[in-house]
């Protein structure tokens, strides 16, 4: 699991931490100072977002046996906990850090790139990563993909 564990360390400081550090910072530039009357609305998405990210990463260590990374992914399908609610719990957290720090800074720059970004994980998620799944984990994915939307959580 220790190995496990560095490699989806190493995957989110190189993939989410580019789409949701590097790439705002440097949209950015040096103009990028928090908008003071904003940033706590912000932060109210930014902490949520990382916190899905986070306890989705780490529940593809210990209940998938893999990583987010579509290199190494998950052995066994997790459909557990925030899994249960909706199908990509991990991008929706990424969004939320992207649409977060656009209130923050107060930047239709970033509001794009966070649109741009969702749209990415669509395609991604529609043209890959699901028929991957299926092809991988076959009927089980499909009960899972009609039970459980794709995007807008079910409480």
């Amino acid at each position: 699991m220790a190995n496990t564990l560095v490699k989806t360390l190493i995957f989110t400081i190189l993939v989410p931490g580019m789409v949701a550090v590097a790439i705002p910072y440097w949209l950015l530039g040096s103009g990028g100072r928090p908008d003071s009357s904003w940033w706590p609305i912000g932060v109210l998405l930014i902490v949520p977002g990382a916190a899905l990210y986070l306890w989705c990463a780490w529940a593809f260590v210990t209940a998938g046996q893999g990583t987010p990374a579509p290199i190494d992914p998950p052995k066994r399908l997790v459909a557990t906990g925030l899994y249960r609610m909706v199908r990509n719990p991990m991008y929706v957290g990424v969004v939320l850090i992207l649409l977060g720090e656009s209130i923050v800074f107060a930047s239709l720059t970033l509001l794009g790139y966070a649109l741009l970004a969702w749209m990415c994980c669509h395609l991604f998620v529609v043209l890959y990563e699901e028929p991957a799944l299926r092809r991988k984990f076959g009927r089980s994915y499909k009960e899972y993909c009609k039970s459980v939307p794709r995007w807008i959580p079910r409480v």
